[in-house]
């Protein structure tokens, strides 16, 4: 229970934040908002997979990854793909040219399903998939990069081009990924119509519980001696390497980690929004996961979470009430934030709060029992 308690959930801090963080999205924002609004922070919390993610390739691994929507799409699709055959049977599809296959593809001519789609009738193999690929996408791009020492400024650029190459792939192939649009129309998943209300509270609370999780899997590798020797090699790279460790190996592993975190946030954000397009995949989203891990905090897996929260309700709220100047607004917020709290709301927790309960729990009074004098000694 002791090593549960200390790796998995990061000691008594850990755990009580852990709590907090269960209890203000699994109880909380249920009982504040209705469906709409609690569907959009389930959008929300998708994100926040990404964020999570980074704080573990960026924070703890010391490489900042301007692609990580590369994954986050990656795993969407895969799940999208599955969902859209399914809603593209025989009947459904009935007045197309030719009935059985995606709409998109009717529309540019083509006569038959293309053969990778074939496997994604499957659910298992969609969500091996959403698992897998970005995990080998990641290892290719981490073999080529980490094994040369390709690091820093020059890792971000190229994580970052393979984002606009992506995206543009996915626009140009527009008959076998739907193009601009992406993949829409999505109704059911193994016949459960997961747009009814029921389903978005079931998808809201599967989503929640998939985030706690991965951060106590993030929290079990940082307290493991990988942790440790990720701290050190974000610090002291060449030290770690003249120890004899494989940094490279190091990197690729953690790269890859933050890869399949960040796909099981596109896989949830399919099924909760409806839909996947490439305007999630691109460089924009990119940097604003990095946005999100910036401003809630580098180096905390919830303070990912939060910040990724923070940023977004202020997007939406400013989208809705200022939409001539939200991007102004949304910008100012993230110098703002950035510039008065270098370390991210979880510095702010670190600085200001716990500093706050130490000193009221020093100024506490100590209840001292005495002894009674009038008291018959044994």
């Amino acid at each position: 229970m002791k090593s549960f308690y200390e790796n998995w959930l990061g000691g008594r801090d850990g755990a009580v934040g852990m709590l907090v963080l269960a209890v203000v999205i699994m109880v909380a924002f249920p009982l504040m908002f209705d469906i709409f609004r609690l569907n959009l922070i389930g959008k929300y919390l998708t994100y926040a997979f990404a964020a999570v993610g980074l704080v573990m390739v960026w924070g703890y691994g010391g490489v900042l990854s301007l692609g990580q929507g590369v994954f986050f799409g990656l795993g969407g699709y895969c799940i999208a793909m599955f969902l859209k055959l399914e809603a593209s049977d025989l009947v459904s599809t009935q007045h197309q040219t030719t009935p059985g296959i995606p709409d998109f593809m009717d529309w540019n001519q083509l006569t038959a399903l293309p053969a990778f789609w074939q496997p994604f009738h499957s659910l298992t193999f969609a969500i091996i998939a959403a698992l897998v690929l970005p995990a080998l996408f990641a290892w290719v791009i981490g073999v080529a990069m980490f094994k040369r020492r390709v690091s820093g400024v020059y890792f971000s650029i190229i994580t970052q081009a393979v984002a606009a190459i992506l995206t543009i792939l996915v626009v140009g192939q527009q008959g076998y990924t739907g193009g601009i649009n992406g993949i829409t129309d999505l109704k059911t998943l193994h016949g459960w119509n997961i747009n009814t209300t029921s389903a978005k509270y079931v998808l809201y609370y599967v989503n929640a519980v998939l985030l706690l999780l991965a951060i106590m899997v993030c929290r079990f590798v940082l307290t493991s001696k990988l942790g440790r020797l990720l701290l050190a090699l974000r610090d002291k790279e060449d030290r770690v390497r003249f120890s004899g460790y494989d940094v490279a190996s190091f990197k690729i592993f953690i790269f890859c980690l933050g890869a399949v975190i960040s796909a099981i946030g596109g896989a949830m954000f399919t099924l909760q929004v409806g839909f996947m397009s490439p305007s999630f995949v691109g460089i924009v989203p990119s940097i604003e996961m990095v946005i999100f891990a910036a401003i809630g905090g580098r180096t905390s897996l919830i303070g990912a979470v939060y910040g990724t929260l923070l940023v977004n309700a202020g997007k939406t709220a400013f989208s809705e009430s200022f939409p001539q100047l939200w991007l102004l607004l949304m910008g100012g917020l993230f110098i703002g934030v950035v510039m008065l709290f270098p370390n991210g709301v979880a510095g702010l927790y670190d600085g200001w709060f716990k500093p706050l309960v130490a000193r009221w729990k020093s100024r506490r009074p100590v209840m001292v029992r005495v002894a009674d004098p009038l008291a018959k000694s044994e």
